[in-house]
């Protein structure tokens, strides 16, 4: 007389335990998995382009700490982190806005250190028939009606021509014929794109196979010291040492070298 009963009951508690593991399972599934390591988050000079992106490749595959950098000029990006700007490390190309960022109680003050000395040279386009041999040229020379530097007020790179220009007493007899990028990397792309004949641009950032390039001597400008440091506001002190520490290791100094930066104990005063 009960059997039926029992059969109702057994089924209703069997239909309810299903639903129960149904619903666990659903709600195991739409919890996140736990994070994954955070970006290393580098601000970096423009000029620095091609050498931390190969260095940050490398330092991810053997660290599994993943980076992300943004490069721009010098005193952009220092402005920006003064603002606020979420960074871990700031690489610049000029050690005097590390400086002074380290003033202002912005830097881990011990981390900050010299990590390579930038050059400048005269660019222009594969296969031109400009045949510059030197800074005179661009006075001298009638095909060279525009000129791009980066912009010398925020740019260091910028500031260094203007300086060599100064220094061989040109800067007043090209100075109109100026077009400034807003850091060395936009200064390159002005110059592929045809709107200027020839541009001062950093070694580092210089490829045979795309322009033509003439050293500047180094004594002509203020040395470009590059430093860098980690940035006070930063969770990842640890990991950014790391990264630090590579830029100095074997394989870093290697790569630094590859886009002709001089080291420290390298420099040339």
């Amino acid at each position: 007389m009960f059997k039926p009963v029992k059969r109702i009951w057994r089924y209703f508690v069997t239909l309810s335990l299903m639903c129960l593991l149904f619903l666990t399972g659903c709600a195991q599934s739409s919890t996140p998995a736990p994070s994954a390591t955070p970006k290393l988050r580098i601000a970096a000079a423009a000029d620095l382009t091609l050498a931390f992106k190969e260095i940050a490749t490398q330092f991810e595959q053997e660290t599994n700490i993943p980076t992300e950098i943004t490069f721009g000029s010098t005193g952009t990006t220092a402005m920006q982190i003064e603002n606020g700007a979420p960074y871990d490390i700031f690489a610049a190309a000029d050690v005097l806005y590390v400086d002074k960022l380290n003033q202002k109680g912005l830097i881990i003050t011990d981390t900050q250190q010299l990590y390579a000395q930038g050059r400048i040279g005269i660019a222009s386009l594969k296969g031109n028939p400009l045949s510059i041999k030197g800074l005179d040229d661009l006075a001298n020379n009638p095909m060279v009606k525009k000129i791009a530097i980066a912009e010398p007020s925020h740019a260091p790179y910028g500031k260094a021509a203007k300086q060599a220009l100064e220094y061989r007493n040109l800067w007043t007899k090209v100075e109109q014929k100026m077009v400034y990028g807003q850091n060395i990397q936009d200064t390159l792309a002005i110059l592929k794109s045809g709107n200027v004949d020839v541009a001062i641009i950093a070694l580092s950032i210089y490829k045979a196979d795309e322009v033509e390039f003439t050293l500047i001597d180094g004594s002509w400008h203020d040395p470009l010291n590059q430093a860098m440091a980690i940035l006070k506001t930063t969770k990842q002190e640890d990991n950014a040492r790391q990264f630090m520490a590579y830029v100095h290791e074997e394989e870093g100094r290697e790569i630094m070298k590859k886009y002709g930066f001089l080291l420290p104990g390298e420099f040339v005063k």
